[in-house]
């Protein structure tokens, strides 16, 4: 199994991934990690990969451009059966999800930094969406270490005894709306019109009634008190 993570700060799984099952399971050539600095990828010589959001407020948002380009190329070596990003507002990562991820060949994982990323790169090439909880950490690593944690020690002759896996067990109330940075433009997929009207109150009306609509969909047990 061949797993790919998105990284602008790759130091941090550095140790995660490198000891214990992890380890053992590289060494018996079950599972190949390969961590990659999106940096490399980035729009200029100074390594930009974010920018301020469209509509005003805090928090900067990861550029399209950067994380397409290294999706792109990576895909043309390892075919990926799919391309997940680790954000608060995805599915909830639970054991049945990481029996399924582990019968893949290939996977990326994105991890997010800053506010997130721009959210035609999740309308367009991600392929699930996942969280391990109800907070929010700082950036994705520590997520992804997670997520591949619990998928490498599944794969079969990773563990010393294979079944013992069998036997594992198991602020505001709405969800962030979806954000956009630059190109306004990008391969004919635009940025809503509303967050390039300069009508703050509009924008925010519009923010909300998304936040609500995503958290409707998605959590709808968020919503209950």
């Amino acid at each position: 199994m061949n797993v790919h993570i998105l990284s602008v700060v790759p130091e941090l799984l550095e140790s995660p991934l490198s000891h214990s099952i992890l380890k053992r399971a590289h060494d018996k050539g079950l599972l190949n990690i390969t961590v990659h600095q999106l940096r490399k990828w980035a729009v200029n010589e100074h390594g930009m990969v974010d920018d301020y959001q469209f509509g005003g407020g805090a928090g900067m948002v990861m550029m399209c451009e950067p994380i397409v380009k290294a999706i792109e190329e990576l895909n043309q070596q390892y075919p990926f059966n799919e391309i997940i990003f680790l954000t608060p507002d995805g599915e909830v990562f639970n054991q049945g999800m990481a029996n399924t991820l582990s019968l893949k060949e290939n996977i990326l994982l994105i991890c997010g930094h800053y506010k997130g990323i721009d959210q035609r790169i999740r309308d367009h090439f991600v392929t699930k969406e996942i969280s391990i909880g109800d907070f929010v950490l700082s950036g994705g690593e520590l997520a992804a270490a997670v997520v591949v944690d619990a998928i490498g020690r599944l794969i079969p002759g990773v563990l010393n005894d294979e079944t013992s896996a069998l036997f594992d067990s198991f602020q505001d109330k709405l969800l962030a709306p979806p954000v956009f940075t630059r190109p306004e433009d990008f391969r004919g997929w635009k940025v809503p019109e509303i967050l390039m009207s300069g009508d703050h109150k509009k924008i925010e009306e519009w923010r909300y009634e998304q936040a609500l609509k995503r958290t409707e969909e998605r959590r709808p047990d968020l919503l209950k008190d």
